[in-house]
């Protein structure tokens, strides 16, 4: 669908769709659950990472509390760009009761484009411990990578034009879900 609002990418059902296939993803790549720790990252992908935690302990076969697996990590003090973006209020990190010391940190976001912010939270993750291994989740990779970070797991590949916007709506936070590209 187009139309001066932007062209929809991907609609609700192809949201949650692409998040239980994530979650198959990281339980097949990581022979189960047990053992992985999810850290979405402020703003769009702490939701995520509490719906993709929820598609694991489901598909995992446990039941289980999210947030022994599901946390969230604050960048804002690892970022390159704090000169130039207008001040941030800071977040508290929320790393579930285990830890992530010898655990598999699977950093969740909404759009991966030019690593920057992913480079932030590997900075971040290294504060606060020492994972056996970090992964990369995210919703959408739309490309135009600035340093050498790659996605483990991608909801939807979306090349885009430097000059094009996507705009991910989340009903924890806007009340619907989608995925819009604008010119």
């Amino acid at each position: 669908m187009t139309s001066d609002q932007g062209t929809l990418v991907l609609s609700d059902g192809d949201i949650a769709r692409a998040l239980t296939r994530i979650s198959h993803e990281i339980i097949e790549r990581n022979r189960g659950a047990d053992g992985v720790v999810l850290l979405g990252i402020p703003t769009r992908g702490v939701p995520l990472a509490a719906r993709l935690g929820e598609r694991l302990l489901a598909a995992d076969g446990r039941g289980g509390d999210l947030n022994g697996i599901v946390g969230t990590i604050d960048i804002t003090l690892h970022r390159d760009d704090l000169r130039s973006q207008p001040t941030r209020a800071l977040t508290a990190s929320r790393i579930p009761a285990g830890g992530i010391d010898e655990k598999i940190v699977v950093l969740v976001d909404d759009v991966l484009y030019s690593g920057r912010t992913v480079r932030a939270a590997l900075d971040a993750v290294s504060d606060l411990g020492r994972p056996r291994a970090v992964q990369l989740a995210v919703l959408v990779d739309r490309g135009h990578r600035e340093l050498p970070i790659r996605a483990d797991f991608i909801g939807k590949n979306l090349p885009t034009a430097r000059t094009e916007r996507v705009q991910v709506r989340l009903s924890e936070l806007d009340g619907d879900d989608r995925v819009v590209l604008h010119p």
